[in-house]
């Protein structure tokens, strides 16, 4: 897929406004250091997206514009704070819920003096390859599946694991989530191709 442009947009936090566009917003989810800014950055083709310096350091709604070619459109990727490594304690785990609730129920959360956010067009729960079957991942896609919005779940860091062993990976995280896992690796692009088609269907482009 050829990109136009790629920028950084804003973050948003608990009490910031919500980002407000006629546009695609595809959610990224998954644990703390699962490689979402690695693999926003692989979509763009440059960087515009940075890695905290810890699991469980970024606890903000991170939001991104890409500008397809091919007279596509454009698309938000929104990168949701992690989960799996709150740090901070309980009091973190509470905003960290808060702020994802925001993001996926507006209507119940925005004030009439803060209109506009529609919700998300689809979801991508992002699972680590080398670590099928965890708990965590579970109930993120037990989650977001009660949401009922359009969800697609792929597998990062695929190129951490030998090819002898990406298969049986594969179908483990399929077998404890019920669902076909995408394989991707941002690092060396592998699955990409097949994971822009997936993306673009839930963004209708």
């Amino acid at each position: 897929m050829k990109i136009q442009t790629a920028e950084f947009v804003t973050t948003v936090g608990l009490d910031s406004r919500l980002p407000v566009a006629h546009l695609p917003q595809i959610a990224l989810v998954g644990r703390s250091n699962v490689g979402k800014s690695t693999l926003i950055n692989a979509l763009a083709r440059r960087k515009i997206a940075r890695a905290g310096g810890a699991p469980g350091t970024t606890r903000l709604l991170n939001v991104y514009r890409l500008q397809l070619a091919g007279h596509r459109g454009k698309l938000l990727l929104i990168d949701l704070p992690g989960y799996g490594y709150a740090r901070g304690g309980s009091a973190a785990d509470r905003g960290f819920d808060h702020l994802t609730q925001r993001f996926f129920h507006p209507d119940r959360h925005e004030t009439p003096d803060r209109p506009g956010h529609s919700g998300p067009s689809g979801a991508i729960l992002l699972v680590d390859a080398r670590h099928p079957g965890l708990e965590s991942d579970r109930d993120a896609l037990a989650w977001l599946s009660a949401l009922d919005v359009p969800l697609v779940v792929a597998a990062t860091k695929i190129d951490r694991l030998k090819p002898s062993a990406r298969r049986a990976a594969l179908r483990a995280h399929a077998t404890a989530l019920g669902r076909t896992v995408l394989p991707i690796s941002a690092k060396l692009g592998d699955g990409l191709p097949a994971f822009w088609t997936a993306l673009l269907e839930l963004a209708g482009a």
